[in-house]
């Protein structure tokens, strides 16, 4: 079988177990990485109005991501500087930001708007303004840096907004947005999303209609991509499916089901699914547009992935995907699917709410996610149990494919020189 070239050549094809299951080794990723790396922190369309603010916690650290009366954004920690208490507990809208505590109150900006008793602190100026936090945005994504010092947002992307360019992310908002706590790692729940050959044990129904073992994988400075054909079978086959099979499998039919999507007689899969997907986009992005999009932008699987952890897919499929620890816990984590679509005019609607799925629920419960619900059952049907192998203390070292867990490797690469 044709195999791509390596872009890792010489990267190392294990690492050690103690990246998933160290509390020492997660204390140090939250001090050299987190808290220095840009990190996506919410949409724009999740602040859409002066005051409209998004609570967002990554590891001990909280921060409020909040939309100024001139329609900027600006970034603070989610702390009063008397005590430390945190200001808000959740996402909302504001005038202000009062600590529960002793009633101190902040602007939106950050400055200093009204403190009880004043004159009973002679070390605070007239100034006494919350930390801020580095902000820009990308896409429609709002990224924050906890570094002051840290460089600009634009260098830590390098090339990826080029490879955006003809399918605008920012052109799009944020229609569904589901979460849930899974029991393990938040490196080793993104790398479940980050190779295409585990599809043959954990999602055989999808074989008769993907390419899983023929991806190709790419990596660039802190970004990598997957290339995965959808439309024809897989490698693993031992059988010829038709293109009704085909179709039936990337629609996720059950048998007891009339089929999704009729390939017609002498068509093609791919044929068939670009010309619906074509005819689909013509709403959005107008007719000429839509039509001038190739089948594999149509047809094909491309999740890119930006470190540390956010997952969009290039062209117009919508999934996009954040992975975190779960607070200072390294055997636990959260994982976030958006659905990112387009709209038309000016001004994206306002963003979905995030809907937490619990702990041991089925993410079928949400039927906005469709056929990716059961495969992320199918998924966290593993993850609980490889973390628990991982923590057994049976292995050293995790152990890669040298090519089809390129990205795992990149990822690793990139994780390794933040900790130099």
């Amino acid at each position: 079988m044709y195999r791509w070239t390596n872009p890792l050549p010489g990267i190392a094809l294990t690492v050690p177990v103690e990246r998933y299951t160290s509390q020492a080794f997660h204390d140090l990723e939250v001090e050299v990485v987190w808290k220095h790396v840009w990190q996506m922190a919410c949409r724009v369309e999740d602040i859409l109005d002066a005051g409209d603010f998004v609570k967002y916690d990554i590891a001990d650290v909280s921060v409020l991501v909040v939309r100024q009366r001139d329609g900027s954004i600006k970034a603070h920690r989610n702390i009063c500087l008397h005590r430390g208490r945190t200001l808000k507990e959740a996402d909302g809208k504001a005038d202000s930001f009062q600590c529960p505590f002793h009633g101190i109150t902040w602007d939106l900006d950050g400055s200093l708007k009204a403190m009880p008793c004043k004159w009973d602190f002679p070390q605070v100026g007239e100034e006494w303004p919350l930390i801020p936090v580095q902000v820009d945005t990308w896409g429609g994504f709002v990224f924050i840096n906890l570094d002051p010092e840290a460089g600009p947002l634009a260098d830590f992307l390098g090339d990826l907004p080029k490879h955006f360019e003809t399918w605008p992310l920012e052109k799009r908002y944020k229609q569904v947005h589901v979460g849930k706590v899974l029991r393990c790692n938040w490196k080793l729940a993104q790398e479940a999303f980050m190779e295409s050959w585990h599809v043959v044990a954990t999602h055989a129904q999808l074989l008769p209609g993907i390419g899983d073992t023929i991806t190709k994988y790419d990596a660039w400075g802190n970004f990598s991509r997957t290339l995965t054909p959808n439309g024809i079978p897989s490698p693993h086959l031992r059988w010829e499916p038709t293109e009704q099979e085909m179709m039936d499998a990337l629609t996720d039919r059950n048998l007891d089901q009339a089929p999704v999507v009729i390939v017609p007689d002498g068509a093609t899969t791919r044929g068939t699914m670009s010309d619906n997907r074509r005819k689909h986009l013509e709403k959005d992005l107008g007719v000429e547009v839509a039509q001038s999009l190739s089948d594999a932008e149509m047809c094909d699987s491309m999740p890119y992935t930006l470190f540390p952890n956010l997952h969009p897919w290039g062209s117009y499929n919508r999934t996009c995907y954040r992975f975190r620890p779960y607070g200072n816990d390294p055997g636990m984590s959260i994982f976030e699917c958006m659905i990112l679509s387009p709209f038309e005019g000016d001004t994206p609607p306002r963003g979905a709410e995030l809907q937490m799925v619990d702990l041991d629920t089925s993410w079928t419960t949400v039927p906005a996610l469709g056929l990716l619900a059961r495969v992320f059952d199918q998924d966290d049907a593993n993850l609980p149990h490889v973390q628990k192998g991982l923590e057994s203390g049976s292995l050293d070292e995790v152990t890669f494919a040298d090519y089809q867990e390129t990205k795992i490797r990149h990822f690793h690469m990139v994780l390794e020189q933040w900790l130099a």
